[in-house]
């Protein structure tokens, strides 16, 4: 895991995960690091200061001791958890997260620190989302350009996340070429991504009271996070409702040939969201891997014993990509 710094050495833009306004004050945050002695060297980069914004970057020292000549590495852009209220990208779990993806899968992580619903309703979030893809394509920054390999870049994100990850590369599909310049994306990773509906699916209701992702918690957390006078049906919600652009989006990611990675479990009262998802993306001929199994919702944040297997499927999904 990774080793964070004395609070001299920590990164000026964590101030804000600490503002009283912002609910991930709660949460403990891990500043970056440039310790040669770490496998993984971390620094933030702001996105938009208006926004409050920054992107923290994920360097596996190794790279750094490579010749000029070595191949560059893929590129992860994570887009962490929280209902899209809670936490940020330098909140301990997801840090630490990314700080052994980078390690473990031997790429580039950009994991954004995005705005939360407390300061703004979606699509405020999926807006900084494409900012930040956008910055990847144009930056000057060293480890972006010398280190990470754009045009084999791929969108990933935990729960509400993943509803980030599958939105923002909706978006993609429809900018231009000049707009994300050599940035290419190869696939979608959504793990136990936060989707919801009015109607309540067999799984909401059988795990009613499961601990994070309650009925109610998921209620007051869309209720917060769509626009005002939203229901549960909005398609930033229910990914099954779509307008004339959603499909195009969809027809758009097939003739890219994307790849999407759907991955969830059994104890997760969002299942079976899930699992239509990866219905309809079928429906519209979209490449779909699911991988379902036994746990919770965001297992792997809580238990350590589950990021190894799910390293080792997301590893073998950016090979076939």
């Amino acid at each position: 895991m990774s080793q964070p710094q004395s609070k001299e050495e920590a990164s000026p833009l964590l101030v804000h995960s600490q503002n009283q306004e912002d609910p991930s004050f709660i949460y403990p945050i891990t500043p970056t690091t440039i310790d040669t002695l770490s496998p993984v060297l971390t620094k933030d980069v702001p996105l938009n200061s208006d926004n409050n914004t920054f992107v923290r970057l994920f360097l596996p020292h190794k790279s750094l001791q490579s010749s000029t000549n070595s191949p560059k590495l893929p590129l992860i852009v994570y887009f962490h958890g929280g209902g899209f209220l809670y936490m940020s990208a330098s909140s301990t779990l997801n840090h630490d997260f990314c700080f052994n993806l980078a390690k473990d899968l031997s790429v580039v992580v950009a994991s954004v620190d995005y705005r939360l619903s407390s300061r703004a309703r979606l699509p405020a979030a999926y807006d900084d989302g494409v900012e930040a893809l956008k910055w990847l394509s144009t930056t000057d920054e060293r480890w972006v350009r010398e280190y990470a390999h754009v045009s084999e870049s791929y969108l990933m994100g935990t729960s509400a996340g993943g509803n980030l990850a599958y939105h923002v590369g909706l978006r993609a599909t429809t900018m231009a070429v000049d707009e994300l310049g050599d940035l290419k994306i190869r696939g979608l990773i959504l793990l136990h991504a936060f989707f919801g509906g009015t109607q309540r699916t067999e799984s909401e209701l059988r795990l009613v009271d499961v601990r994070h992702v309650s009925l109610k918690t998921c209620d007051m957390l869309w209720d917060l996070a769509l626009p005002e006078g939203a229901d549960r049906d909005h398609k930033y919600s229910n990914p099954t409702v779509m307008d004339e652009g959603d499909e195009k989006c969809l027809e758009m990611i097939k003739r890219l040939g994307w790849k999407v990675l759907v991955i969830g479990c059994y104890g997760d009262p969002l299942i079976d969201r899930q699992v239509v998802l990866v219905e309809m993306l079928r429906s519209r001929g979209v490449y779909v891997e699911d991988c379902f199994g036994e746990g919770c919702h965001g297992i792997e944040m809580e238990d350590p014993s589950k990021v190894e297997p799910l390293f080792v499927r997301v590893k073998d999904f950016i090979l076939k990509c």
